[in-house]
């Protein structure tokens, strides 16, 4: 059995095992998920300003923190959000996450990150990102010294990003969020961060869908299935596990949410994950934002 948490550089733990709730507003879409997500054993809860359902978020949870049945208090779930690209600079990025914290009815948030390394309505090349996404990394420090988000780390950085950002910050980045499965494989931003004790958070780690519905075809991976007698979106969520890196897989139905939380039982085979880590090398896709055209 795989542990259930990773252990961040400063010492604390952060569940392997999430629920991320992009594209999911109405309490009637997320109180049954949330709900079934926390029953299933998940304790990390990822949201973002952009998803615009941090207020419902909020609302579930309270109802969650006073139902017995659940029997969980504040300090047993880990709850992410982001800041919005349009909320980039040190004084706009402080404002919002107060902001957030507000809608969410609670004192600190267990992890906030910044959600894109770019402005909203700059271009991709203007100088003025890099200045206000250190900014903004600069508030979140200011944020994490008063203890309002116990850690900081940053979402769909490159490289690039991520060596400017090691070389003028003060806290290191608990956590890096990105895109993150076999077809888009990223050794060079994954040493970095391993270099630097940053934990790996991956998102997407099914393709948007793409790898599991038929898409694109993987035959191997559905090869690895079959042998081991689960679903092409278990292996591919396992094999983020496997590595090291935590998971967020969202989705709309109690009943994917149950199967995934089956992830921490059960191993691929070293020969089976050579086959995976190799995907990226003839059959390359991303699925989401790319941000390696922002300065």
């Amino acid at each position: 059995m795989t542990t259930t948490e990773r252990e961040l550089y400063n010492g604390d733990k952060i569940p392997i095992l999430g629920l991320g709730t992009y594209r999911m507003r109405t309490i009637e879409e997320l109180r049954p998920v949330v709900y079934e997500a926390i029953r299933s054993g998940y304790r990390l809860i990822d949201s973002a300003t952009v998803y615009r359902n941090e207020r419902v978020l909020g609302q579930i949870l309270k109802e969650v923190f006073k139902d017995p049945s659940f029997g969980l208090q504040r300090k047993d779930l880990f709850i992410t959000s982001k800041l919005s690209p349009q909320d980039q600079g040190f004084d706009a990025c402080y404002r919002a996450v107060n902001e957030s914290l507000e809608k969410f009815e609670l004192e600190y948030f267990d992890l906030y990150l910044i959600h894109w390394p770019g402005t909203s309505k700059k271009k991709l090349l203007d100088p003025i990102n890099e200045e206000n996404r250190t900014n903004s990394y600069k508030a979140l420090e200011k944020l994490y010294n008063e203890g309002k988000v116990k850690h900081i780390g940053i979402s769909n950085y490159t490289e690039k990003h991520l060596s400017y950002l090691l070389s003028v910050c003060t806290v290191i980045p608990h956590v890096h969020q990105f895109e993150l499965h076999p077809c888009l494989y990223q050794p060079g931003i994954l040493d970095l961060c391993h270099k630097h004790n940053i934990q790996i958070q991956a998102y997407s780690s099914l393709g948007e869908g793409s790898l599991i519905n038929g898409d694109i075809e993987l035959d191997c991976l559905k090869s690895i299935a079959q042998k081991l007698n689960t679903s092409t979106a278990l292996v591919l969520l396992r094999w983020a596990v496997q590595h090291g890196w935590i998971i967020i897989p969202k989705s709309k139905t109690t009943s994917r949410i149950q199967e995934n939380a089956k992830v921490l039982s059960f191993e691929i085979p070293e020969d089976d994950m050579k086959l995976l880590d190799n995907i990226h090398t003839y059959e390359p896709h991303r699925f989401c934002w790319d941000p390696t055209g922002v300065f």
